[in-house]
């Protein structure tokens, strides 16, 4: 029989809670990702003259940074939240 979508869900996010490591390290290169697109950003203002390349330089920076801010933030979810959401079950 299938599993209901939100058991699955639910199990995944427990297990994903369980890998504290593997989460820090999410949230330790997201964050360096971050800050690399934010200074390739203000590398490419500061340094290139107003052009095509300059803008398109600083839009792989601002992907970057997005990139990286995405992935800081699932790390950061998964240390904190998820962290609460499993000593919650224990006490169950």
């Amino acid at each position: 029989m299938t599993e209901n979508k939100g058991t699955a869900l639910l199990r995944w996010l427990q297990h994903r809670a369980e890998q504290d490591r593997a989460n820090l390290r999410l949230f330790v290169l997201g964050a360096a990702v971050f800050f690399a697109g934010l200074g390739i950003m203000l590398m490419a203002q500061k340094y290139l003259l107003p052009s095509l390349v300059q803008e398109i330089i600083s839009l792989a920076g601002l992907i970057l940074a997005a990139v990286g801010a995405l992935c800081a933030a699932l790390g950061y979810i998964a240390l904190s939240i998820l962290r609460i959401i499993r000593l919650a079950r224990k006490n169950d």
